[in-house]
């Protein structure tokens, strides 16, 4: 099997307009569409360290968020409880007011209540001193003409 020196440049000849074809034909297209994959790829890449800080920022951010929540949670609670106490105190001191008024007035009634049973038991002493003076006089003594002794007797009792 010999192969000829004409064959062989035949063949070199379209070997290269093989490779020439397909430099000006088929290359461009392919290193286009590598190259559009290569900016895809790069771009995804991007893309995915873009939401990979993105995540961690917001990340932080909640973590920021859940503190300030939690600290505003726990200052509202401590003002609840100082407002609790702020209203128990002053229940308390509300009770003790109404506590010594009601104990200032219980003592004035009973003062009154003393007042007008001393006035009765006067009333019923001058009675009595009346009926016996009567007894030990023999006659009847006018309360009306002798008011002003009976009052006098009553006062100091």
């Amino acid at each position: 099997m010999q192969v000829s020196l004409g064959t062989l440049i035949a063949q070199g000849i379209s070997f290269f307009v093989f490779i020439w074809v397909t430099m000006k034909l088929v290359w461009p297209p392919l290193v286009k569409a590598m190259a559009e994959r290569r900016a895809k790829i790069a771009d995804g890449l991007a893309a995915a360290e873009r939401g990979k800080s993105e995540l961690e920022e917001a990340s932080t951010q909640a973590d920021s968020l859940v503190r300030a929540a939690r600290d505003q949670a726990a200052e509202i609670l401590e003002q609840a409880n100082r407002r609790a106490a702020n209203i128990e105190a002053e229940a308390k001191s509300d009770g003790e007011r109404e506590r010594e008024r009601q104990l200032t007035a219980a003592r004035a009634e009973i003062e009154q209540e003393i007042s007008r049973a001393r006035d009765e038991l006067r009333g019923q002493v001058a009675e009595i001193a009346i009926t016996s003076a009567e007894k030990i006089l023999g006659r009847e003594i006018d309360a009306g003409k002798h008011r002003d002794i009976l009052d006098k007797l009553a006062a100091q009792i």
